[in-house]
C-alpha cells in the first residue's frame, strides 16, 4: 500500500448509543458528539466512503424498557429503533456544520426527516462522496444494531466494518473490572465465536465471516484512532480469517 493511501475504500462505522454520552449517563453529550463527528470528518476527507450505523441505547434499550415498563417486547424494540433516529439527526447536523455532505436513511419510513434505506441509493450517495448515516436498525424487532451493521456492510460492499467502543479493542475479559485483562491484536472469526468474546453478536460475526468482511474493534474515544484504522495502522483488534 503506497504511503499516505487509505487501506480501505469503503467502510461501515458502528457506533453504539452509549458512544454519544459519558459512561453511565444518557442523552447526547455535545463534546462526545463533536468528537465522533471530527473523527468521521477526518476519514471522509481522506476520500474514504463512509456509512455510519448508529445505536440508540443512550435513550432506550428495547430489552430493558420492555421489562421495566411491562411493554410488549416488539413494541420496546421499535421504540429503541426510533431512538437511533435521534442520534442520526444529531450526527447529521454536526457533520454538516463541518462541511461534510450527509444523508440520513432509516429502515423505518419517517419521510419528514430522513430517506428510507434503499441499498442502491445508499451506494450512490457514497459514490458521490456523501456520508450516509443509517438509523432504525434493520427495521425489525429482536435484531441488534450490531447485526444491522454487519448486514449493511455486506449489502453495500464495504471493505471493513469498524466497531467503535470505549476500550482499546477485544480483551479476554472485561478490562474495566480486570486490570490484568489481555488485549488481542488479531483474532479469527472462529476465535471470537468459540471463546464467546463480547465483540458483537454471534449472528453479526457469522455474517461477516460468510462474506469476508474484516472487523476492526477500536477505541473511538481516542482522537485520531478512526483515521489510523483506515490508514492500516495497528489499532485495536482486527477480526478476520
Amino acid at each position: 500500500m503506497p504511503a499516505g493511501k487509505p487501506k480501505y475504500r469503503r467502510v461501515v462505522l458502528k457506533i453504539s448509543g452509549e458512544g454519544f454520552c459519558p459512561s453511565g449517563q444518557s442523552g447526547i453529550d455535545q463534546q462526545q458528539l463533536q468528537s465522533i463527528a471530527r473523527q468521521i470528518a477526518d476519514v471522509v476527507n481522506l476520500g474514504v466512503q463512509t456509512a455510519v450505523v448508529v445505536g440508540g441505547g443512550n435513550f432506550i434499550r428495547g430489552a430493558t424498557i420492555a421489562q421495566q415498563a411491562q411493554l410488549q417486547p416488539a413494541t420496546a424494540h421499535y421504540m429503541g429503533m426510533l431512538a437511533t433516529v435521534l442520534n442520526g439527526l444529531a450526527l447529521q447536523d454536526t457533520l454538516e456544520a463541518m462541511d461534510i455532505a450527509t444523508r440520513l436513511q432509516s429502515a423505518i419510513n419517517i419521510s419528514a426527516v430522513c430517506e428510507p434505506f434503499i441499498r442502491r441509493r445508499c451506494i450512490r450517495h457514497l459514490e458521490k462522496e456523501r456520508t450516509v448515516i443509517l438509523s432504525a436498525g434493520t427495521g425489525n424487532p429482536f435484531v441488534t444494531t450490531d447485526t444491522c451493521a454487519a448486514l449493511r456492510a455486506t449489502e453495500i460492499g464495504a471493505d471493513a466494518l469498524l466497531k467503535a467502543t470505549k476500550v482499546d479493542g477485544v480483551f479476554d475479559k472485561d478490562p474495566v473490572a480486570h486490570p490484568d485483562a489481555k488485549r488481542f491484536d488479531r483474532l479469527s472469526y472462529d476465535d471470537v465465536i468459540d471463546r464467546r468474546l463480547k465483540v458483537m453478536d454471534v449472528s453479526a460475526i457469522d455474517l461477516c465471516q460468510q462474506h469476508g468482511v474484516p472487523i476492526v474493534v477500536f477505541n473511538l474515544a481516542e482522537p485520531g484512532n478512526m483515521k489510523r484504522v483506515v490508514m492500516g495502522e495497528q489499532v485495536g483488534t482486527l477480526v478476520n480469517d
